[in-house]
């Protein structure tokens, strides 16, 4: 039991929410912590089930969506290590409202309520850092609105691989999902999406092959993107 507490502690600290904690912090919130792996292509939750806690991706990746009665999907988010999901839920005592799908092989840790009440309780920092991580959550659905009200496909496809682009003045960048999933990521049926990145390819801006894509004019993708 001891060697599974120091090992969620190790991977509490590499978390940005937790990384500023201490040890004896770390313990505490240790204690409510759980490790969840699951499998690619795994269930994590389903609409509708409660939230006793929030999760944060330790490697792999998730996919959360809206699944309509017919088998329809609408990929809301996808959440890479580092980062969280669920907390707003957590402080509102809601059901979830989407699904959350492994599409990788993924480590979670689930912290628990009880262990997040308790640490707000004691630290008024730990409850900026949350309300901020909050704060940015919203402010990233808010930036997708208007992307999907007021941009263009184009627009959309060429500011997603401007922002997946690992370097400045270009380069080479792997897709971090299917392009079914970029395309209801983006708000895009899967043909349309494969329409722009050949469109793309033709004025010369991009290359791909499966997943890989290599950035040939950034440039012309950001004046796209514009």
């Amino acid at each position: 039991m001891e060697k599974n507490k120091i090992k969620v502690q190790t991977f509490l600290a590499r978390v940005p929410l937790f990384n500023s904690m201490g040890p004896e912090e770390l313990s505490r919130i240790a204690l409510g912590t759980t490790e969840v792996r699951v499998e690619r292509g795994g269930t994590i939750f389903q609409r509708g089930d409660p939230c006793i806690g929030f999760h944060q991706v330790v490697y792999g990746q998730v996919k959360l969506a809206f699944t309509s009665l017919a088998g329809g999907e609408k990929v809301i988010e996808l959440i890479g290590p580092g980062q969280s999901f669920g907390e707003a839920l957590m402080f509102m005592g809601s059901p979830y409202i989407v699904s959350a799908t492994a599409t990788d092989d993924t480590l979670l840790l689930h912290v628990a309520k009880p262990a997040i009440y308790r640490e707000i309780h004691n630290d008024p920092e730990f409850a900026c850092k949350m309300l901020a991580g909050l704060s940015q959550r919203m402010h990233s659905l808010m930036c997708d609105m208007e992307s999907f009200s007021l941009r263009s496909g184009t627009q959309r496809v060429a500011g997603y691989l401007l922002k997946e682009l690992p370097e400045e003045d270009g380069g080479q960048l792997t897709l971090p999902a299917t392009k079914a999933v970029l395309a209801s990521r983006l708000n895009l049926t899967p043909e349309h999406f494969s329409r722009i990145l050949a469109d793309l390819c033709t004025q010369q801006m991009i290359t791909f092959k499966g997943r890989k894509v290599q950035v040939l004019d950034v440039p012309a993708l950001r004046r796209c993107a514009a």
